[in-house]
């Protein structure tokens, strides 16, 4: 008689939830003789994605959407009955907030590098002489290659330090809350480094390789209609999803609120010890867990212990509900990102009310601001009012606020933003290595390994379990 195999997930988040999802789907219709189980430590699935309601508002906690052309998120979306929720954001101007002043993100950029040449030259984002540093990159050498440098490194060259810290570093802290200076590129963005290798010029690559999609004749007749927003989340919010994919799995096959405390090898079983005092036996394990938790479940293996030195921010999330009339002084656009040359706390806002007009009710506006990155992570400590006392003095620089709000959310991440630091990519693949070796079956997923938005966290619980399949022969 052929044994029942036992997977575990370890963590409950995206990466988990869609391990578990896509492993029993397989499981069901393949008729393989799997127990998959998931086991959460919080009281909750869905990790960092939390989704509040309030009269009618809309607001995210966490992440507030993911890519549309990384297909992923929409794909689980589609297996879960959620497609017809699925909606693209609103388009309008982006900004970049340099010294009190706000300047136009200029057209053709991409991640902050020029595509156009004529909205580079036209911009006041940049002085003169940064300009011509940054034109700098149609002359020089491509870089010697290099296993892995900083982010910092790779732009400061091609394109000057004014170009890299009043446009890209912004833009990039955005996404990673962290210091381009320390941050790997083959870790975040490879492309750009494989760009250069190709092209020489970085400019000159990035528009050949991006080229401008030809409009077709229906198309130019549409042109007059606004254009479609490139990122996606559900009407009622992320949390949509996480309730979905978490209402299809199996019955009694999630265990929340328990921690996974230790690990121990058996040889080819391993024995999970939970904080209840149970022990779960597993053939296979995936841990989509952060990364600096993975050492003190497997203390008895040194090759974790470079997890312990990888740095992670904290952030803060600050939703500012207001009644439209107490916006003296508006902006035409959806929102601005923050130099880090600006005396400025917060780092970024959003004007949800713009790009997610179906978070708002009418006659209301609702501001979105993140506070907290590498090297400022103080502010993320303060009390919710302190919080929002600084980011209201932050927003009246550039805005004419003249009432309180009605209601504010803070949302606190503490260390939730891995730094993906120079040599990620080699660390990762010496741990993957001995994992292979010594705890063959147990396999790492998630934002701290391999990507940290919705879909590359999706990507990666997809590829585990292609992994786990394969290292229990029960792949097709």
């Amino acid at each position: 008689m052929e044994q029942k195999r036992t997977v575990v997930v370890v963590g409950g988040g995206i990466t988990g939830l869609s391990t578990a999802f896509y492993l029993q789907k397989k499981a069901r219709e393949n008729n393989l003789l799997l127990d998959v189980k998931l086991v959460e430590a919080s009281a909750r699935l869905g990790g960092k994605i939390q989704t509040y309601h309030k009269d009618g508002f809309v607001i995210e906690k966490g992440p507030d959407s993911f890519l549309e052309r990384k297909q992923s998120a929409s794909r689980l979306a589609k297996e879960v009955g959620l497609e017809k929720e699925l909606i693209n954001n609103a388009t309008g101007k982006s900004f970049v907030l340099v010294q009190d002043r706000l300047y136009s993100m200029p057209g053709g950029s991409i991640m902050g590098i020029p595509t156009q040449i004529a909205p580079f030259v036209t911009t006041g984002l940049f002085s003169f002489p940064g300009k011509l540093r940054a034109a700098a990159d149609f002359i020089l050498p491509r870089s010697n290659p290099t296993e892995d440098q900083s982010l910092g490194q790779f732009f400061r060259r091609r394109l000057g330090d004014e170009v890299v810290e009043n446009l890209i570093e912004p833009l990039l802290s955005g996404i990673y809350a962290g210091d381009i200076d320390q941050m790997s590129l083959m870790s975040t963005f490879p492309q750009f480094y494989e760009v250069e290798q190709k092209y020489r010029s970085l400019v000159l690559g990035m528009k050949k390789s991006s080229p401008a999609p030809k409009k077709k004749p229906e198309e130019k007749a549409q042109s007059s209609t606004k254009k479609k927003g490139m990122f996606l989340t559900f009407k009622t919010g992320l949390q949509t999803l996480v309730e979905a994919v978490e209402a299809k799995l199996e019955p009694n096959s999630v265990i929340k609120g328990t921690k996974v405390e230790h690990i121990d090898k058996d040889g080819t079983k391993y024995h999970i010890q939970l904080n209840n005092g149970e022990i779960l036996d597993a053939d296979s394990i995936v841990l989509s867990i952060p990364h600096k938790v993975v050492p003190s479940i497997f203390s008895q293996y040194e090759f974790f212990q470079p997890f312990n030195h990888v740095p992670s921010t904290s952030v803060a999330t600050v939703a500012l509900v207001f009644p439209q009339k107490a916006i003296k002084k508006d902006i035409d656009g959806t929102g601005f990102v923050v130099s880090r040359n600006s005396d400025y706390t917060i780092t970024a806002v959003t004007w949800n009310h713009k790009k997610w007009p179906h978070t708002t009710p009418e006659g209301k506006v609702t501001l979105r601001c993140y506070v907290g990155r590498a090297g400022d992570e103080t502010v993320v400590e303060l009390s919710d009012d302190q919080i929002v006392k600084v980011v209201l003095e932050d927003l009246n620089k550039t805005m004419d606020i003249t009432m309180e709000p009605d209601f504010f959310v803070v949302s606190r991440w503490k260390e939730a933003m891995p730094q993906y630091t120079v040599g990620h990519k080699k660390r990762m693949e010496t741990i993957k290595k001995h994992l292979q070796e010594e705890l063959p079956g147990i396999f790492l997923a998630g934002g701290s390994y391999e990507g940290l938005g919705i879909p590359d966290c999706i990507d990666q619980g997809e590829a585990a379990v292609v992994k786990v399949l394969n290292y229990l022969n029960m792949n097709d």
